[in-house]
């Protein structure tokens, strides 16, 4: 271990959820997501992670506040793993792997590399809500921006069958190791999104991605549900809601979930 460590700390006005993938793809160490902010820490120096981030913020004209600071290491992973804590939602119990499991709900162990896809964020919990709610036994859910496949792998614990996909590699690689570390299958998984669906239709298909993206591939999502299928959207922000709620207005709306500043939306294909 070195005796210094640097934390990167990047604060957006908007649109934290674009710059928590972006740092994730700029470093391959632990993130953490807290109070509006992204933080990264690592024993390399940040700089030229930092340096992308501002040109990004520029490009896209989002004003954000990045820090990067030289720390003396006071055995950080330590530190990070004992802040990361199980979270219960639903019928499941998210936790990595260093905690105890407890016995009366569904083990899901996901050791994360950021809150964000491991239960604790809003956006997250509220689908494994919807999860635990309108997933049964045999259906064919199609996960779309599995990222860390925490949603993927609480559907295939309630014995539906899973196909995931993802824009990013790396989140198509990492979902298949979380589904190994949870003993835990799916069927088929491709990089890329919902329009990659042919001849297939889903029972359940859930997208927890973002505003922007969802309105743009709303269709997509349509076209892979059965008569009666179930929809669940999330990653919406509340200033969103009503743009993203006009997409899917042919949809018969079951249930909306709404956390903090997150709103997640369960709907019903018209047969």
């Amino acid at each position: 271990m070195t005796d210094y460590y640097y934390e990167l700390i990047v604060e957006p006005d908007d649109n934290l959820e674009v710059f928590i993938d972006l740092l994730a793809a700029l470093t391959n160490e632990a993130i953490e997501e807290s109070d509006g902010k992204v933080i990264a820490r690592s024993e390399e120096d940040l700089i030229d992670v930092k340096e992308g981030i501002e040109k990004f913020s520029q490009a896209i004209n989002i004003n954000c506040t990045i820090t990067l600071t030289k720390k003396e290491n006071e055995d950080w992973i330590k530190q990070y793993q004992e802040s990361v804590k199980s979270v219960e939602v639903g019928k499941f119990f998210v936790r990595p792997s260093w905690d105890e499991k407890k016995e009366d709900k569904i083990d899901i162990i996901i050791n994360p590399a950021l809150s964000f896809g491991s239960g604790h964020h809003e956006t997250t919990s509220s689908c494994l809500e919807a999860i635990s709610t309108y997933a049964k036994e045999n259906y064919e859910v199609l996960d779309v921006g599995t990222g860390s496949g925490i949603l993927a792998i609480a559907a295939s614990k309630l014995g539906c069958k899973v196909d995931i996909c993802d824009t990013d590699e790396i989140c198509i690689e990492d979902t298949k190791s979380n589904f190994e570390l949870n003993n835990s299958n799916f069927n088929e998984a491709w990089i890329g999104s919902a329009n990659s669906v042919k001849d297939k239709k889903y029972d359940m298909v859930i997208a927890n991605i973002v505003a922007d993206v969802l309105m743009f591939i709303h269709k997509d999502l349509k076209k892979c549900l059965k008569d009666d299928g179930i929809l669940v959207i999330s990653g919406i922000l509340d200033k969103h809601k009503d743009k993203v709620l006009k997409k899917f207005n042919d949809l018969e709306q079951l249930e909306l979930i709404h956390k903090n500043e997150w709103i997640t939306v369960i709907f019903k294909n018209r047969s």
